[in-house]
């Protein structure tokens, strides 16, 4: 109560020459508090159901992908938690750096924060879209070279990266600067700069787009291997099902991480590199605010692009369409048969009833006769 009556007085003192004042910090603080909250709901909900799926999960392939994709949903869960927290506290403070920060040690967290949980969606992306590249097309390699310490190390190292990257301009003295807003921390963007001050946030974009081409062209090459593969008639492969279903969520993945990063990180480059001394408060937080969606968006990938809710929608589809139900009897086929695979890896019984309820094909049953 003590800090809405403050809250109150602050914008009663400054609506005087502009009326809209108190609405707009006011409208700032609800967006902050809402996105917040949903994203640290979505991320738990897609958490509890990639540790869930881990756990009951012992083909090895699936587990490395299980593996990166919850150190992902928890690097957006920290992200939303640490950086929402650190702007409700800028604006508890009215804004005013200079009494809650005079040696700008919160801005300094608050920029490598920023950073460290911007490029580790978009290294983790890139890795997993990698390690399933290798996994179609190179199976063998995969299941011989490629073992669960290696995957852990891959985590570790890339998140590694992603570190030295936010904490290399403090290392550098040329610490993050309050933007123009005076709600957020990032690089030296406006203003006079020299080299340090274009190199570190090019260094930032410059990774956060190559980590996207990465995935774009991992995830192309596994969908055309996959796509391949069905064509010549090695449908009945072990293992399709999940293959199709990882390759689905990193598909989903890659376009939300394209446009919801792509015009910040574009932006970003335009800026470090121009010769005009242009503002950027405005467009850049707007390509910012974009940005934060893609922790929200990122675990209801997980949450509804699983297996049973594919399913779902293929049954809803091939109803619609009213198909011929031989097509459906063989995806159910083989997702039942990659549950079996993953039965006798050591985990409970298949859930192979919904072959029970389906009409057997016509072609079925002349051969029966």
């Amino acid at each position: 109560m003590s800090a809405n009556g403050s809250s109150e007085t602050g914008c009663r003192l400054e609506v005087r020459p502009n009326n809209n004042t108190c609405s707009q910090k006011e409208m700032s603080v609800t967006a902050s508090a809402v996105s917040m909250t949903v994203g640290i709901f979505s991320n738990s909900l897609a958490l509890f159901i990639l540790v869930k799926s881990y756990n009951h999960i012992r083909i090895k392939s699936k587990a490395s992908f299980l593996l990166f994709a919850s150190s992902l949903v928890v690097t957006d869960l920290l992200g939303h938690l640490i950086n929402g927290s650190l702007v409700l506290y800028v604006y508890s403070y009215h804004k005013k750096w200079e009494t809650f920060d005079p040696h700008q040690i919160v801005c300094s967290i608050f920029g490598a924060c920023m950073v460290f949980f911007g490029l580790s969606p978009l290294f983790l992306g890139s890795a997993m879209a990698v390690e399933r590249c290798i996994g179609v097309t190179r199976p063998i390699f995969h299941s011989t070279a490629l073992a669960s310490h290696h995957m852990k190390r891959l985590l570790g190292l890339t998140l590694l990266l992603a570190g030295l990257v936010a904490v290399l301009p403090v290392l550098l003295w040329r610490p993050y600067r309050v933007q123009s807003s005076r709600s957020w921390c990032f690089f030296h963007m406006e203003e006079p700069k020299d080299w340090l001050d274009v190199l570190l946030p090019l260094l930032f974009a410059m990774l956060g787009l190559l980590a996207l081409l990465l995935s774009i062209v991992c995830n192309t090459l596994t969908s055309c291997a996959l796509l391949q593969a069905r064509l010549r008639r090695k449908h009945h492969c072990r293992g399709t099902s999940y293959h199709i279903e990882m390759i689905c969520q990193l598909m989903a993945i890659m376009l939300v991480s394209c446009v919801c990063w792509g015009p910040l990180l574009i932006r970003v480059i335009v800026l470090s590199t121009s010769t005009k001394d242009e503002p950027a408060s405005f467009s850049l937080l707007m390509v910012v605010r974009m940005a934060t969606w893609n922790q929200i968006l990122d675990p209801w990938v997980y949450i509804l692009l699983r297996k049973a809710v594919l399913r779902k929608i293929f049954v809803l589809f091939h109803s619609c369409w009213g198909s011929k139900p031989h097509h459906l009897h063989r995806w159910q086929r083989s997702m039942c048969r990659s549950s079996i695979e993953t039965t006798n890896s050591g985990v409970g019984l298949p859930d192979c009833r919904c072959l029970s309820r389906l009409p057997l094909p016509d072609t079925a049953v002349k051969s029966i006769t």
